[in-house]
């Protein structure tokens, strides 16, 4: 055993709770936030835990750690700590990360962690608080930088999305006081299909019983690589050269818009590898003139319901087809404008992929500490 570690029962560490149901007569707008078992779901006007509160996944995705630094309601799916037992809260959100909790699971169906399966378990942890707090402030010190770069990324995509908005939604554009309008449209702008802007590629998935055709460098985009990303830096999958030549027809390059139109409908995204491939539930647009990139990427989000509309075919889910999305129409300016928004926006766009690549490089630095410093391996100096 490490000097100034010891070992104890999981029981001795912290006290894990099932999270609380909430009923539909309570269900209504406030200021606390509801935790379910991977992120912030809703808000309510009460609260149950007080913060901080670390919680874990008690059902479906049982290794999602959260740290909710106010009060809230952990909902049902999610096992909250009840009693820390005098351990420092972000040393315990950091060591839960650490203890692959999908390995425990005890659901026949849907994964389930029963914490009852966690108590007799032995961990090792630092003696003092004083240690563990010294140890979660070096993984703290990257989560609060991709934090702050996070919350500059939405202020710069605001920026952008007002400026599109004032200039194709609100039609106030520059010199747009000399304009004539015909019911609402500029004379000029016509309405187009999307197919307009470029070849749309509707993705697939290449066999997974070819071993071969994974495991690559290549970027495998499906729909959860797209959501809250403006950039589409680094997916869950990657395919090797041969799962790519296996089907070259779907091959995109980077600036590819990436839209989801099957089951989550609508996310959007921009390839930021030199070539990319989705699966059969993202139609992607391979532009003709990058100038439109910046005016498409709003265009198409704010498509995202008649994306829902048309793509309901009665059943689960929404499902549109390459041919109805290639249809879906958008209001097309003068080229001159779009080119004066290209100009006015672009450097936006590589500012926000700048903050995107620095959070993957302060992402992967954390991970690469966070087992060596709860496991002791890496030594902290008082």
């Amino acid at each position: 055993m490490k000097e100034g570690w010891k070992e104890i029962y999981f029981k001795d560490f912290i006290k894990l709770n099932r999270g609380f149901d909430l009923p539909n007569d309570k269900i209504e707008e406030g200021d606390y936030p509801v935790v379910a078992s991977t992120s912030t779901k809703a808000y309510h006007k009460e609260y149950k835990v007080s913060a901080p509160c670390v919680t874990t996944g008690r059902s479906g995705s049982l290794g999602t750690v959260q740290f909710v630094n106010q009060n809230s309601w952990p909902l049902n799916t999610t096992l909250y700590v009840k009693d820390f037992k005098e351990h420092d809260p972000k040393f315990v959100y950091y060591f839960l990360q650490t203890m692959n909790l999908d390995s425990f699971n005890s659901g026949a169906g849907v994964p389930t962690l029963n914490q009852n399966h966690l108590h007799f378990l032995k961990i090792n942890i630092p003696k003092t608080t004083e240690h563990q707090q010294r140890i979660a402030s070096i993984l703290s010190a990257y989560d609060d930088l991709i934090e702050v770069n996070n919350e500059r990324i939405e202020l710069l995509e605001q920026s952008a999305r007002e400026l599109y908005k004032e200039w194709f939604v609100r039609m106030r554009f520059p010199n747009y006081q000399n304009a004539k309008f015909n019911k609402g449209i500029p004379e000029g702008w016509k309405e187009k299909n999307l197919d307009f802007f470029g070849k749309v590629i509707t993705g697939k998935t290449p066999s997974t019983e070819i071993e071969d055709y994974y495991h690559g460098d290549i970027p495998f985009i499906k729909t959860p690589d797209i959501h809250n990303n403006m950039f589409i830096k680094e997916t869950d999958l990657y395919l090797s050269e041969k799962g790519v030549k296996s089907q070259k027809k779907c091959n995109l390059p980077k600036h590819t818009i990436c839209v989801s139109c099957i089951g989550t409908a609508g996310a959007v995204g921009i390839t930021t590898a030199p070539v990319s491939q989705t699966n059969q539930q993202i139609n992607s647009i391979i532009l003709n003139n990058l100038y439109n990139l910046e005016f498409l990427y709003f265009a198409i989000i704010d498509l995202k319901e008649y994306i829902e509309l048309f793509g309901a075919t009665g059943a689960t889910m929404t499902n549109l087809s390459k041919g109805k999305f290639e249809k879906l129409k958008v209001i097309y300016p003068k080229k001159e404008i779009i080119k004066k928004y290209h100009d006015i926006v672009s450097p936006t766009f590589n500012q926000i992929e700048n903050l995107q690549e620095q959070n993957q490089q302060f992402t992967e630095i954390r991970n690469r500490l966070l087992p060596r410093l709860i496991s002791g391996k890496l030594e902290v100096k008082a």
